[in-house]
C-alpha cells in the first residue's frame, strides 16, 4: 500500500462514502441473495444503486479503492462482493500518526 495511492483514492467524496457504507454494511444495504454482508461483502449492484450512478462509474471507484489496498473482493458465481480491508486501514492510520 502506497500512501499516495490511498490519498488519491480518498480524494473523491463518493469513494469516501463507499468506505463509510462498507464499515457497517447491514445499516446501509439490503442483503443480496441471502449473502451475509459482514462475512462476504456488498455486491457492486448494491453500491451502484446507493450511489445512484452507472455501474461502470461505481466499478471504476471500487477498482481505485482496491488498487489503493483499502478494500478486498470476493467472487461468488457471477457476482463480485466488496469489503473494507480493516487491517490496511489501520496500517494507514498508524502511518499517518507516525509520519505526519
Amino acid at each position: 500500500m502506497k500512501p499516495i495511492d490511498v490519498f488519491k483514492a480518498l480524494s473523491n467524496e463518493s469513494r469516501i462514502q463507499i468506505l463509510q457504507w462498507l464499515k457497517e454494511p447491514n445499516l446501509h444495504f439490503t442483503p443480496h441473495e441471502g449473502i451475509d454482508m459482514t462475512e462476504t461483502g456488498v455486491c457492486v449492484s448494491q453500491i451502484t444503486d446507493k450511489l445512484n450512478m452507472t455501474q461502470s462509474t461505481a466499478s471504476q471507484y471500487l477498482s481505485i479503492l482496491q488498487r489503493a489496498g483499502l478494500i478486498t473482493t470476493k467472487r461468488i458465481g457471477k457476482f463480485t462482493y466488496y469489503q473494507r480491508d480493516e487491517e490496511a486501514i489501520l496500517n494507514m492510520a498508524e502511518y499517518m500518526k507516525q509520519e505526519m
